[in-house]
């Protein structure tokens, strides 16, 4: 049985050559992405806000208006309403309840549940969450501070592992991914909380599995072949992981592809971040990570002469194929 190949073993594509079309428009990509999240905003979830959030799914697409109106005339607080995974569910969010109790919460819910169900027959109230304003403070905090102490011992262990270039390049790289992550939940206006925090995590953690192994290769190739350009060795170790790259993003985006239409909109908003994530996170890794490392003026340095022999690696090394 012939075995599946996405990427021949001959692949040999110069992906330094597209490094400035690359850079241009991961840069805009980046701009815009930080444009649309500071005038669109995030859509934070109760997590963050704090609050209390209903969710209710009608008979029919009801009128926001009429629901809003509805819920305001309970004295619960002036509620926020989004649609929510399909023009049926509405989630609506109002502020924490005077006391802050867990009996404040439920008498507010009850409330807004019997009003919503006589003004429109057939609803239903599907589950309710809250959080108090400082927890939600402090998971503000947290997630905010989780992130970029990733993202810093990232850049800090490849910079001790490897070179600081690489450091560089994989802390730029894991910020693009980042910031376009951000982007889309702006544009979008999914919810963001916690759910997506972790997965902005899990993002930042496959995107450095990703850089690593290229890295990894890099330097192989560097004491490999002494005397080749670095652009030239850039190429070929990009080219030599290549079928390992797209071979796990294809695995993984399967996996995302039936939560993402058969999860339900629970994780809707989680999996559209790990979907993202995974696709930029590759772009980054072939045409960002590997290709800043030029510009930063990275070179491939010989050996002395002792450890070349203890290596059994020729001065002269001719280059060879890709390997898979």
């Amino acid at each position: 049985m012939k075995l599946l190949k996405l990427v021949p073993d001959d692949t040999n594509i110069d992906f330094v050559r597209l490094r400035g079309l690359a850079f241009g428009l991961t840069l805009l990509l980046s701009v815009l992405a930080v444009g649309i999240t500071f005038y669109k905003g995030l859509n934070f979830g109760v997590d963050f806000e704090g609050g209390l959030m209903i969710e209710e799914r009608f008979a029919q697409t009801p009128d926001l208006n009429r629901v809003r109106s509805v819920v305001d005339a309970q004295g619960v607080g002036e509620a926020a309403l989004q649609q929510f995974g399909d023009p049926r569910t509405v989630t609506i969010r109002l502020p924490v309840q005077q006391g802050g109790d867990e009996g404040a919460t439920n008498r507010a819910v009850r409330k807004v549940e019997a009003s919503l169900l006589k003004a429109f027959p057939g609803a239903e109230f599907r589950r309710y969450s809250t959080v108090s304003g400082k927890v939600s403070g402090e998971l503000i905090r947290n997630g905010v501070l989780a992130v970029v102490l990733a993202i810093l011992g990232i850049g800090l262990f490849a910079i001790f592992r490897f070179e600081w270039q690489f450091g560089v390049s994989t802390i730029v790289a894991i910020v693009h991914d980042l910031l376009m992550t951000l982007g889309f939940f702006a544009l979008t206006q999914f919810e963001f909380d916690l759910n997506i925090v972790a997965a902005v995590l899990t993002i930042i953690g496959y995107s450095i599995n990703d850089k690593i192994v290229i890295d990894d290769r890099i330097r192989e190739n560097m004491r490999r072949y002494r005397k080749m350009d670095m652009r030239e060795i850039i190429n070929l170790s990009v080219n030599e992981t290549l079928p390992r790259t797209v071979m796990t993003s294809v695995t993984i985006l399967l996996a995302l592809a039936a939560l993402l239409f058969l999860g339900g909109h629970v994780l809707r908003g989680f999996t559209a971040a790990m979907t993202l994530g995974i696709i930029v996170g590759t772009y980054s890794s072939i045409y960002v990570s590997s290709s800043l490392l030029i510009t930063l003026g990275l070179r491939a340095e010989p050996e002395n002469e002792k450890s070349v022999r203890g290596n059994g690696v020729a001065d002269n090394a001719e280059r060879v194929g890709p390997r898979a």
